[in-house]
């Protein structure tokens, strides 16, 4: 009598990316600096927040001290909320950037692949942010270029 039987196919472990040592230092020196660089934005950001709160001050004693200067006592309101919207920004590229060289350095240290996924989620929103700013600012800076050529083009016509 003859058993059929059905060849076992062999069970293929799911594909893993492995990193050597070299790449793992690599990583380990690039957390170092990025963790580096947060701290660095997050004094950076505290810089900012603090000239927001006096730029009103500033701007009001310039005004006191040269009277051409009467219209910059009204912009200091408008100075310090625009230098807290910096400071909110900057502390978010400070903040992803200190969270990622934070868990890049736990994760290869302790060969903690969980900590490393997290730490190229936290790169990954680093550099979206970056993104939209940096579409943002090239929008702007296109717009501007528009209204500089259309007033130009309006000066030239009004002569």
């Amino acid at each position: 009598m003859e058993i059929d039987e059905m060849p076992v196919q062999p069970v293929t472990p799911e594909p893993q990316f492995i990193l050597n040592e070299q790449a793992q230092y690599y990583l380990l020196k690039a957390g170092q600096w990025a963790y580096f660089l947060g701290i660095m934005g997050f004094i950076g950001t505290a810089f900012i927040a603090i000239m927001a709160l006096f730029v009103g001050t500033i701007f009001t004693t310039m005004a006191a001290l040269n009277p051409m200067m009467a219209g910059a006592a009204g912009a200091g309101g408008a100075v310090t909320v625009l230098y807290l919207f910096i400071a909110a920004i900057n502390f978010f590229f400070a903040l992803y950037l200190y969270q990622f060289g934070d868990r890049i350095k736990k994760g290869v240290t302790f060969q903690n692949q969980e900590e490393i996924n997290l730490a190229f989620g936290k790169l990954k929103s680093f550099f979206k942010l970056r993104g939209i700013f940096a579409i943002i600012y090239l929008s702007f800076m296109a717009l501007f270029i528009l209204i500089a050529v259309v007033g130009g083009a309006a000066a030239m016509m009004g002569r």
